[in-house]
């Protein structure tokens, strides 16, 4: 008796400590970090791609928040890296870091993507971005998913560049009526790319209806409307990851 007793409590023990594991794996927000794929900037010879401290900044915040963070890519695999720049300490951190490059140099593909797996889309912004997301349908469905789940969908920078031809399931654009914060016209003018990317992000996302809320250039600023969370430029990547957290711990 007392052998079967002793049976009975490590099974109820073992069965205990799964449903915990598995409490604790639902219960840990996920997070999707879409890189651009893209490396050519136009016409102009120089490469792009996603960048680096719109990326390894948010990856800090959701990181030391206990978050799990998957990165995607259009093509998947290793995306071309811009604003590579190691006297950022977070920068250095991070791409030193081996577990962050072995992410890196596998990023999934959207179609290996389960969106009903993940509470947030976050798109890093870089120049990249301008021609790989806005008409990537396979990310705008997850990101839809995502949002209609009660989810947030979040970006920095160029990133909203994937946030302009999301529709929700009523057909009407996710961003018609919100207000964003994204990379402005005065911004592309003063790094003189005006005329070389495919279009004004920000006359872009208007034109979808959305409103836009900008700082003077390259200072921090962020727009929350509802659980749309959107960033002006590179200083505003952790602030957009800090405004996730807020989301996701109310």
């Amino acid at each position: 008796m007392k052998i079967i007793t002793a049976v009975s409590a490590l099974v109820i023990f073992s069965l205990l400590t799964v449903i915990n594991k598995k409490e604790k794996t639902m219960d840990t927000p996920k997070i999707l970090m879409i890189l651009s794929s893209h490396k050519e900037l136009g016409d102009t010879g120089k490469t792009t791609g996603y960048y680096l401290s719109e990326v390894t900044h948010a990856y800090e915040v959701f990181k030391e928040a206990g978050y799990d963070i998957t990165f995607v890519s259009p093509e998947g695999g290793l995306p071309p890296v811009d604003g590579f720049d190691l006297d950022d300490e977070i920068n250095k951190k991070y791409w030193e870091d081996e577990d962050f490059q072995a992410k890196l140099k596998s990023t999934l593909k959207p179609s290996q993507v389960e969106a009903s797996q993940y509470q947030v889309i976050y798109y890093a912004g870089g120049h990249g971005t301008m021609w790989d997301f806005p008409n990537n349908q396979e990310l705008a469905n997850i990101a839809s998913e995502i949002y209609e789940n009660d989810g947030i969908v979040s970006a920095v920078c160029h990133g909203p560049s994937g946030l302009i031809n999301i529709k929700l399931s009523d057909g009407s654009y996710l961003v018609n009526g919100k207000t964003l914060s994204v990379f402005t016209n005065e911004e592309e003018a003063n790094v003189e790319l005006t005329e070389v990317v495919p279009f004004l992000l920000e006359d872009e996302l208007k034109e979808k209806g959305a409103k836009i809320d900008k700082a003077d250039m390259w200072q921090e600023k962020v727009s929350v409307d509802q659980r749309v969370v959107t960033g002006q430029n590179p200083a505003s990547a952790g602030l957009v990851a800090r405004s996730v957290v807020d989301l996701l711990t109310k």
